[in-house]
Formats: C-alpha cells, sequence, structure tokens
C-alpha cells in the first residue's frame, strides 16, 4: 500500500511540475533564457490581488493547460506584479525592480498590460486582456513575434 501511495506522489508531482507556469521576474534573466533558447519574451503587468481583469486573465488565459504547455515551449513568461495587500507585499528588490519595467514598458499604468519583446527588450507588440480562448490569445501574442 505504501509503495502504491509513493508512486502516486511521484506521478502527481511529476505531472504538476511539467503543466507548472515558469515565470520569471528579473528582466536579465528573461533576456538571457530568450537569447539562449531564440524566444520571444512576454512580459505581464498585473495586479494580482485587487485588478479583476488580470485575475479573468490569469484565470482564462495563462492559468489554462492549453498556454501553459504553449507557453513553456514558445515563449520566456515575465511577471510584473503591484500587488495591493499587505500579505501579497513583494521585497523591496522586486517592487523597484517592477517599477522600472513600468517605467519603460508601461508608462500609462495600464492593468493588465502585455507586452511582447524579443530577447534584447525591444517591444513587438502589446495587448491586455480579452474574452477570447487560449488558442486565439496565443495567436494573438505569435502575431506579433512575425
Amino acid at each position: 500500500m505504501k509503495k502504491i501511495i509513493v508512486a502516486l506522489l511521484v506521478m502527481v508531482v511529476c505531472v504538476s511540475t511539467t503543466m507548472a507556469q515558469e515565470w520569471q521576474t528579473d528582466i536579465k534573466v528573461a533576456k538571457e533564457i530568450a537569447s539562449k533558447e531564440n524566444k520571444p519574451i512576454i512580459l505581464v503587468f498585473q495586479g494580482s490581488d485587487w485588478c479583476a481583469p488580470c485575475i479573468k486573465l490569469d484565470r482564462e488565459i495563462w492559468s489554462t493547460d492549453t498556454f501553459k504547455k504553449y507557453a513553456n515551449e514558445n515563449y520566456v513568461m515575465l511577471k510584473a506584479d503591484f500587488p495591493r495587500r499587505k500579505k501579497n507585499t513583494l521585497s523591496e528588490k522586486q517592487t523597484k525592480s517592477n517599477a522600472l519595467l513600468a517605467e519603460k514598458y508601461n508608462k500609462q499604468g495600464f492593468f493588465p498590460f502585455v507586452v511582447v519583446l524579443n530577447s534584447n527588450g525591444k517591444v513587438l507588440g502589446e495587448s491586455s486582456y480579452k474574452k477570447t480562448t487560449p488558442e486565439n490569445y496565443i495567436k494573438e501574442l505569435n502575431a506579433f513575434t512575425k
């Protein structure tokens, strides 16, 4: 019985890690990975604990198995979160890093705001929340990289 439980736990861990979204939080690391793997960067500005469209975008697109699988193979995902609740406060370093990203790529302060970048940080396109399918959202993001 113990062997069966251990085997099931291993399977669950393996499945969850292969489907986990790999979010970067450092633009330098994201650029390095993008250069090495020849992938575009998807930079997402969000307010994870207060912005209703951000939460919908996460639930309807970013968290879907379809998007996660595609993103793991084709994008470098970079998150710039701006939470407001005290319990979700980011480190001072991360807060400053996100603010610098916003100064450069989100001067209007829109949330959610999605910026497609090349490996050098050049803007290829911009998007936001849309009521659509993960497949159609992927098509839109890919159109910026053509």
